[in-house]
Parts: structure tokens; sequence; C-alpha cells
């Protein structure tokens, strides 16, 4: 028993350790992949369409700040 508690202590040590180094791996290969589609010319990760708004759709309606 007491074999067993030693070996779920060292991986879950194991496990604390290196998640925050796996996050950032995986969050660093999403920005990779971001950047290499700008670059292709493509809107947006994974072919996600970026809707943008035209001059002509903006609001007109003036400021009512009095300051």
């Amino acid at each position: 028993m007491t074999t067993f508690l030693n070996h779920l202590t060292v991986l879950s040590v194991l496990t604390l350790l290196s998640a925050p180094a796996l996050y950032g791996l995986h969050r660093e290969r999403r920005t990779d992949r971001q950047l290499r589609g700008a670059a292709a010319g493509r809107s947006g990760a994974e072919g996600v369409r970026v809707r943008t708004q035209k001059s002509s759709s903006r609001s007109t309606v003036p400021s009512t700040a009095t300051w």
C-alpha cells in the first residue's frame, strides 16, 4: 500500500509541474497556426470567418456626453 501511495504522490507532483508547460505549448501552437493562417490570407484560424463592419453600417448617433 505504501508503494502505491508513493507512486501516486510522484505522479501527482509530475502532473502539477508539467501542466503549465503543456498548456503553454498548446497555446503557442494555436498562435502559430493563427499566424500561418494570416500569412496565407485566411481570416481567423481554422477557417473561422470574421465579420467586418462596413463604414456605411456604423451608427451615426452623436455622443450625448456634456462634460
